[in-house]
Formats: structure tokens, C-alpha cells, sequence
């Protein structure tokens, strides 16, 4: 068994190493910009001028109206896979290899 000196001993040591390591996290307080009323911080171009786009501003256009333009495209063109459409077609070969009719139609019957 331990003896209590021996885990008051490595107590101790286990604390002394643990003030001895270094805080890599612990720079400066935090760095941020401070708000300046303006929309998305830009301010305003003097009237008469147009602002000027970043470079990546056309790409992101592009890459987000694009990729909705094609989500729409695939959405509106997938293809039916509802169990309904399914059981419906399954029951129409069934019946066809029975021979019998699936669709509904007036019957010619003369009654005297």
C-alpha cells in the first residue's frame, strides 16, 4: 500500500509541474474593431462615385446565385421516387399481367 508520505511526495511534484509549464494562450486581451455606424464598416464613397468591389465580391455572386440557379434546375427536374407513384405503377403491371383493366370506364349495358 501507499504510505501517506509517499503521496503527499508526489502531490508536491505533480503541482511543481504544473507550474512550471508554459501558457501559450494567454497573450493580450483581445483585439477587436471597434463598431463605426457604418454599414458592414465601409463607409460611404463621396457622391458622384461608385464603390469599388473586392476581387473575391464577383466570384461569391457567382458561386451563391449560381449554385441556387442549379438547386432549382435538379429540383424541378428529379425524379418522382414517392412510394405512392410507386405502388400505383405496381399495381397497374400486376393488373395489366392478370389482364385485367386498371382504368376506370363506363360500361355499355342495356336493361330492359
Amino acid at each position: 500500500m501507499l504510505s501517506s508520505a509517499s503521496v503527499a511526495r508526489g502531490l508536491r511534484a505533480s503541482s511543481s509541474r504544473l507550474q512550471c509549464t508554459k501558457r501559450y494562450a494567454s497573450h493580450e486581451a483581445p483585439q477587436y474593431n471597434e463598431p463605426s455606424g457604418w454599414l458592414f464598416g465601409e463607409k460611404p464613397p463621396p457622391a458622384g462615385q461608385k464603390r469599388v468591389k473586392e476581387d473575391w465580391e464577383n466570384v461569391w455572386y457567382l458561386g451563391m446565385f449560381g449554385t441556387m440557379a442549379f438547386a432549382g434546375v435538379m429540383l424541378y427536374y428529379k425524379p418522382d421516387t414517392s412510394v405512392q407513384t410507386w405502388a400505383l405503377q405496381e399495381a397497374k403491371e400486376r393488373m395489366e399481367a392478370r389482364s385485367e383493366k386498371y382504368q376506370y370506364g363506363t360500361h355499355s349495358s342495356s336493361s330492359t
